[in-house]
C-alpha cells in the first residue's frame, strides 16, 4: 500500500488548509453493538485541490465526509473549516455555516420540480435573504454550459444537466469546500464524465477545493488526490492516478 498518508496533519498544513481534522474519532452503538466509524483521524484537504475518499464498504469514508461538512459531530478531536474550529458549534450555528461556507453535490440532485434551473440554483441564497452576485451567476452557468437552460424546469432537463444545476447551486456562495456525496451514481457514463470533469475544472479554474466520496474508481481518477481509508482509518494515499492504478490499490484493502 502506498505510504504517503501521513497519520497526523502538520500545524502548517492544517492551518492553510480548507478544512482538516485532527485526531477524530468517531463511534456508533454501545458496548457490544459499538462500531468504531473513525479511528484518530487526522488529515487536511488544500484550498483549491480536488480529493477522492475511497475504500471498502464500512471505511469510514461517509461519516469522514458528514463530520468534515458538520453535517455529523465527531466523539472526539477537532475540525477547523476555513480556520474555524466548528466541533464547539451549536447546531444553530452549524445551519448557518453550511448554509454560508458548504456546498454540497449529492447522488440524488435535489432539485424543487416546480422551479426553473435558475431559481434551484439561487434558491440558497434566496431563503438566506442574500443578494444573488449576477456576474458570478452568468459566469458560471457559461462554464457549465446551463446558460441556455436556466428557464427549463428540471424535467425539462438531462440526468447531466440536472446535476450541473446542482454544481452550480453549490458554487454559487463561493464556499470554503464543496462536499460531493457519489456524485455521479445516478448518471450514465457520459453524463458521469461530463459532471466530473466539471468539478476538476471548477477546481482547477475557479480555486473551489472539492471533496468527493466515491466507490468508482474512474470518478476517483478526476481528482487530483486519492486518500484510502479502512476500518475507520486512513490507510494510504494516492496523487494523480489512473483508474487502474486506484483499482489496484483498493483490491489491496479487500474493496
Amino acid at each position: 500500500m502506498t505510504p504517503n498518508l501521513s497519520t497526523a496533519a502538520a500545524p502548517s498544513s492544517v492551518s492553510a488548509a480548507a478544512v482538516a481534522a485532527e485526531s477524530i474519532n468517531k463511534s456508533y452503538g454501545r458496548d457490544n453493538t459499538t462500531v468504531h466509524a473513525l479511528r484518530d483521524v487526522s488529515v487536511s484537504f488544500p484550498s483549491g485541490r480536488f480529493t477522492a475518499i475511497m475504500g471498502p464498504s464500512g471505511s469510514g469514508k461517509s461519516t469522514l465526509m458528514h463530520c468534515l461538512a458538520g453535517l455529523d459531530t465527531a466523539d472526539s478531536g477537532r475540525i477547523l473549516l476555513g480556520g474555524t474550529d466548528i466541533t464547539g458549534l451549536n447546531d444553530a450555528e452549524l445551519t448557518r455555516l453550511r448554509r454560508d461556507r458548504v456546498g454540497f453535490v449529492f447522488q440524488s440532485f435535489n432539485l424543487i420540480p416546480t422551479l426553473t434551473a435558475e431559481q434551484n440554483i439561487t434558491l440558497p441564497v434566496a431563503l438566506a435573504g442574500g443578494q444573488v452576485e449576477r456576474e458570478w451567476l452568468q459566469q458560471i452557468c457559461t462554464i457549465l454550459g446551463l446558460a441556455d437552460r436556466l428557464s427549463h424546469r428540471p424535467h425539462e432537463l438531462s440526468g447531466g444537466q440536472q446535476q450541473r444545476v446542482a454544481v452550480a447551486r453549490a458554487l454559487l456562495t463561493r464556499p470554503d469546500v464543496i462536499f460531493g456525496d457519489e456524485p455521479t451514481g445516478n448518471l450514465d457514463s457520459r453524463s458521469g464524465a461530463e459532471v466530473l470533469a466539471l468539478l476538476r475544472r471548477s477546481s482547477q479554474e475557479m480555486g473551489q477545493t472539492i471533496i468527493m466520496v466515491t466507490h468508482d474508481p474512474v470518478a476517483a481518477s478526476y481528482a487530483d488526490r486519492v486518500i484510502l481509508m479502512q476500518d475507520g482509518a486512513l490507510v494510504g494515499e494516492l496523487e494523480r492516478s489512473t483508474p487502474d492504478t486506484i483499482l489496484s490499490a483498493l483490491s489491496q484493502l479487500g474493496a
